[in-house]
């Protein structure tokens, strides 16, 4: 008899365990999502507070008892956690499912029951819809910088909630700081780049035009240009002498006045 009952309750432990591995969702983050590009994947995107989310929860359980008979790995992302996951996957309405293979996204656009994500995983629906273009895709350079961008948000929300609640700092006083290091980080970045700028594409002096002549001339161009240059030199020593002469000019007004002046 004990042996019966020995035999039963480990039958019971080993379906107990095949249930819950069958019914086991995914939990996915900023730090495992990878994971998801590698083989089939059913991904939701929910919020804690979405009346539209809790309603679709029991589904999304259910259907993930299905997924190891289907071949299907079931996940879901909590947005309001991971922030990163949620610009990555441009998620502008909750929930949202996306259907993943092998590096492959599709945005599941059917009812949201548990015998149409079936059917769209075992008649293969998704073969008919346009994947995400690839530059777009979570895996990109551009959603990288997407995630990087809305976890930044995230972290200068908890920053002034930290300032506002925890240290009782006010609103406006938050405001504040944030400006101010804005404003130095902009100044920061501005001279690096002005420094990199300066270092790759440095100024140059303006310098006046080299002017070459050819070395064989006939003797006419050779005379013509010894002309031109005799008269520009005449040019610059009458320049020089009417300079002068105002000169002397200007210093001889000046004593004539200081005479005035001194006779006055």
């Amino acid at each position: 008899m004990s042996v019966l009952l020995l035999v039963c309750w480990g039958v019971l432990i080993c379906s107990s365990a095949v249930w819950a591995k069958k019914g086991n969702v995914v939990e996915v983050t900023d730090g495992n999502w990878k994971a998801v590009l590698e083989g089939e994947w059913m991904v939701k995107f929910y919020a804690p507070w979405c009346p539209a989310c809790q309603k679709l929860q029991p589904e999304w359980n259910e259907f993930a008892d299905w997924g190891e008979d289907l071949g299907v790995n079931i996940a879901k992302v909590d947005v309001t956690a991971q922030p990163g996951l949620s610009g990555r996957f441009i998620i502008t309405a909750l929930p949202s499912i996306y259907h993943c293979k092998d590096g492959i996204f599709r945005k599941y656009p059917g009812s949201r029951t548990t015998k149409d994500f079936i059917n769209f995983i075992n008649e293969r629906e998704w073969e008919s819809i346009e994947p995400v273009s690839s530059w777009l895709g979570p895996d990109s350079f551009l959603m990288s910088c997407m995630s990087s961008l809305f976890q930044l948000s995230m972290w200068i929300r908890q920053c002034h909630t930290y300032f506002v609640e925890d240290l009782s700092i006010p609103v406006w006083g938050s405001y504040i700081i944030f400006g101010l290091m804005t404003l130095i980080l902009g100044l920061v970045l501005g001279l690096i780049l002005v420094f990199v700028a300066d270092c790759l594409c440095p100024s140059k002096r303006h310098r006046p035009p080299v002017y070459t002549y050819p070395k064989n001339m006939t003797p006419k161009a050779a005379e013509l240009l010894k002309k031109m240059e005799d008269e520009q030199s005449d040019d610059r020593e009458g320049s020089e002498n009417r300079n002068h002469l105002h000169k002397d000019n200007s210093d001889a007004s000046k004593e004539r006045l200081r005479k005035r002046a001194a006779k006055s």
